[in-house]
C-alpha cells in the first residue's frame, strides 16, 4: 500500500497503475470467480440446505490491547459448533467458519 501511493504520489495515476498491471496482471486475468471468505461460504452453504444462518460468539480474548487474539464459536442448528481463532474478531470468526465447512 505504502509502495503503490509513492509510486502514485511520485509519477501519478498512470505509473501506479502500470506498476500494478505489471504486477498483478497475470494473478488478476488468472482468476474465474471473485473469492469468498469462509464465513460467506458457511452461510451460503447453510442457506442452501435450509438451516438457519450461522451464529458467532466470542468464548475469549487474551493478549495485550495492542495485539488482541480473539476466540470465536460458530453454530449452525441442528451441527457441532466450531471454534476459531484470531489477531481480530473478523479473523477468528474466518477461522471458525473454516473448521465447520
Amino acid at each position: 500500500e505504502a509502495l503503490l501511493a509513492a509510486i502514485y504520489r511520485d509519477g501519478g495515476f498512470d505509473a501506479a497503475a502500470a506498476f500494478i498491471r505489471k504486477q498483478w496482471a497475470a494473478r488478476l486475468n488468472g482468476m474465474t470467480k471473485v473469492p469468498r471468505d469462509p464465513k460467506t461460504l458457511l452461510q451460503e452453504w447453510a442457506q442452501a440446505r435450509g438451516l438457519p444462518h450461522p451464529v458467532y460468539r466470542a468464548t475469549g480474548r487474551t493478549g495485550p490491547d495492542h495485539a488482541p487474539h480473539f476466540t470465536i464459536e460458530v453454530q449452525i442448528e441442528g451441527l457441532t459448533a466450531a471454534s476459531g481463532s484470531g489477531p481480530s474478531k473478523r479473523r477468528a470468526e474466518q477461522a471458525a467458519a473454516q473448521i465447520i465447512l
